[in-house]
């Protein structure tokens, strides 16, 4: 096993910058010196990447910056004592300490869990105490190297254990539970547990932690669980299991409350268990009695919205992109019914049942609708049916995907066979992604009722896989078929007919008013929803020759594509309006532009908001309307300029392209030169001239 630190990746009191994005490239460089790195400025990227999350600086003058990463072959620390301290977005002062962690993609669990000793020893002052005072690089390898690889027998944190009936006796006191979970599962939420434990040992509490991290975590014990008085639950990402604590009062919070205020979490847990009107988890994944944390209505429900749209997703991209690949092997003929008339089944489903690899069909006997023949061979044509069926299966479960995940989002597991279920009986009752969105609310609103339901302990069992689905799939679908299918399926009728009455200004307002919304929020919640109207669109219309749905998606995609490279194109124009970070963001920007992917543009729209966002709104908005004047269709759901071959009106693509980069660019150029930022050091105007 490579050790995790060593000298050369440590270095004592140096002053590398004056932000914290120059410590994090001072620390790249020295994992990239040592030669623990395989591309340095991915590394530095994914670093970045994660520090835009949310800070990482921790009360009492830490930093850890960290990522997941495929940078990196092994898992590697790297140090720096710095001097001066540098703000890492912790709430009590600079940080003077930053470890760098950067681990791989899929990283073995054992070094991962081993990490975890160092993310613990982090909260205590004795260790950072030792750090500060370390007159060597000798010696503070030598301290982290005793975190993270004490004697064997204890390299693994224990996990709680069952309560026995003698412990409870010697230990009377209240007890908690907690779950901690960040995004990437590294360092937050080792630290948050360790910081929670810390914080009840100091109240006299005893409290019991999971650490859903990527080490893998131990469910707490169901008696463990049984003998709490609440429950926190600190976490950036959704709580797996969360039904486990159903009707515990619940403390809820991002980990990093955890880490930076544990003793009033803990406080306000213990307060919260002899209140009677305390929130309570109510057994679902996301969904609780009342609201937690602050979170209102309108932001629960986005949430929701959010989780069925993150899961759909994945079977729009890959539905969208085998058809697209399925008509540049076949042509766009592929797709069409066989027969003068029309009649008969279509091409590919023909294909595909009749003909195989040791079997090809004879591509000229195919004779389609209007007369024509298949334009490629027999190996392209059967190719390109089978990459179509395909793709048309996967978009066969983009509204069950999208209903079921939204009933997930508000009932748990219990909820998502009533939602897929829901998803299908839209498609039958012709409402589209509108029922999609109506049968998951119904189903999940459905199962969380039930699972509400008190009921005797010997049914419990049968709730999550018998009572609720059964209850769930019977009650919404009765409302879905009996009272929705007609007004749905109406209103979907309406608003596909009025789609495909688009043409002229009305088109053109169409794609201005999603390139806004995609460029307003770069990959939030209006962003997904113009890019879920678009994909939705697509399903029914991708295999079609043309139609108003395909030129939605091509505006959507390139009005997806101005803000990254809008600001790419800026810092090139104008370096000097720049910092050092945001130069190095464009130098990713352009590929993230092209690739589209809008959350490229973030970092520089988190640092300017009040310039860039406008800016990059107005180039997006002229893309999109140019997109739609110029007739633009685009058949693939995601990929930039890698799909170019799903595009028809290539001409049109580049010049709606090219219109809203020079606009955004130019816009947002101008507002930052009418009030320079503050001046840069001589040495990054001496790396700029040079």
């Amino acid at each position: 096993m490579t050790q995790l630190i060593t000298h050369d990746l440590v270095v004592l009191d140096v002053a590398p910058g004056s932000d914290k994005e120059a410590v994090i490239r001072s620390l790249v460089e020295l994992v990239a010196a040592a030669g623990r790195s395989t591309d340095q400025a991915q590394l530095e990227r994914d670093v970045l990447a994660r520090e835009a999350t949310s800070p990482t600086g921790l009360k009492g003058g830490i930093a850890i910056p960290h990522c997941r990463t495929v940078a990196v072959t092994e898992p590697t620390l790297a140090f720096a004592r710095l001097n001066p301290a540098v703000d890492f977005g912790a709430k009590d002062a600079p940080a003077d300490l930053a470890f760098l962690i950067a681990v791989p993609e899929g990283g073995d669990a054992n070094h991962l869990r081993i990490l975890t000793k160092l993310a613990r020893a982090l909260v205590k002052a004795e260790f950072s105490a030792a750090l500060r005072s370390a007159t060597s690089v000798a010696e503070v390898v030598d301290l982290v190297q005793s975190v993270l690889e004490p004697a064997p027998e204890t390299a693994v944190a224990a996990e709680p254990a069952e309560p026995t009936a003698a412990a409870a006796a010697a230990a009377p006191q209240r007890s908690l539970v907690a779950v901690t979970a960040c995004p990437t599962g590294i360092a937050h939420t080792y630290l948050a547990a360790e910081a929670l434990q810390a914080a009840a040992e100091r109240a006299g509490v005893r409290i019991d932690v999971e650490t859903q991290g990527s080490a893998g975590s131990t469910p707490l014990p169901a008696a463990t669980i049984a003998a709490a008085a609440a429950v926190i639950l600190a976490a950036d990402v959704g709580v797996r299991d969360k039904g486990r604590f159903a009707g515990l009062p619940v403390v809820a919070s991002g980990v990093k409350r955890a880490v930076d205020d544990a003793d009033a979490m803990i406080a306000e847990a213990l307060r919260y268990a002899d209140d009677p009107a305390a929130p309570r988890v109510a057994g679902t994944a996301d969904a609780t009695h009342g609201q937690i944390d602050g979170e209102s209505w309108g932001a629960r429900t986005r949430r929701i919205l959010m989780t069925g749209v993150s899961y759909m997703i994945p079977f729009v991209a890959a539905g969208g992109l085998l058809i697209a690949l399925s008509f540049l092997l076949g042509g766009y003929q592929i797709g069409l019914p066989i027969g003068a008339d029309g009649s008969g089944d279509g091409v590919a489903h023909d294909i595909v049942t009749h003909f195989s690899l040791v079997n090809l069909p004879d591509a000229s006997s195919y004779v389609l609708k209007g007369g024509v023949h298949l334009p490629h061979g027999d190996l392209l044509s059967y190719l390109g049916a089978v990459l179509l069926t395909l793709g048309g299966a996967s978009f066969g479960f983009l509204v069950p995907a999208l209903s079921g995940y939204i009933a997930f989002a508000i009932a748990d597991r219990p909820g998502i066979a009533p939602g897929f279920v829901m998803g299908a009986i839209s498609g039958v009752i012709g409402a589209g992604f509108l029922g999609g969105i109506a049968g998951g609310v119904l189903a999940g609103l459905a199962a969380h009722w039930i699972a509400g339901r008190k009921v005797p302990a010997w049914a419990r069992g049968l709730m999550p896989v018998l009572v609720i689905p059964l209850g769930a799939t019977l009650a919404a679908g009765v409302v879905m078929l009996v009272v929705l299918a007609g007004p749905l399926g109406s209103l979907t009728n309406g608003l596909n007919d009025g789609l495909n009455s688009l043409t002229g200004g009305s088109a053109i307002l169409l794609g201005v008013i999603l390139g806004l919304m995609m460029a307003f929020d770069m990959g939030g919640p209006l962003n997904k929803v113009a890019y879920s109207f678009a994909t939705a669109g697509l399903g029914v219309a991708a295999t079609a020759s043309d139609a108003p749905q395909l030129k939605v998606m091509a505006a959507v995609m390139l009005a997806g594509m101005v803000p990254p490279l809008a600001l790419a194109l800026a810092t090139v124009v104008r370096p000097r309006l720049f910092s050092t970070a945001e130069r190095e963001n464009g130098k990713a920007a352009w590929l993230m532009g092209a690739s589209f992917i809008t959350e490229g543009a973030i970092p520089f729209a988190a640092a300017d908001p009040l310039r860039v966002i406008p800016s990059v709104m107005l180039g997006s908005a002229v893309t999109g309307g140019l997109s739609e004047a110029f007739g633009v269709s685009l058949r693939a759901p995601h990929g930039g300029i890698f799909v170019l071959f799903a595009v028809d009106g290539i001409l049109g693509f580049v010049i709606a392209l090219a219109a809203g980069v020079a606009a955004a660019a130019a816009c947002v150029i101008t507002l930052k030169s009418l009030r320079r930022p503050a001046a840069e050091t001589a040495a990054e105007q001496v790396a700029v001239a040079a």
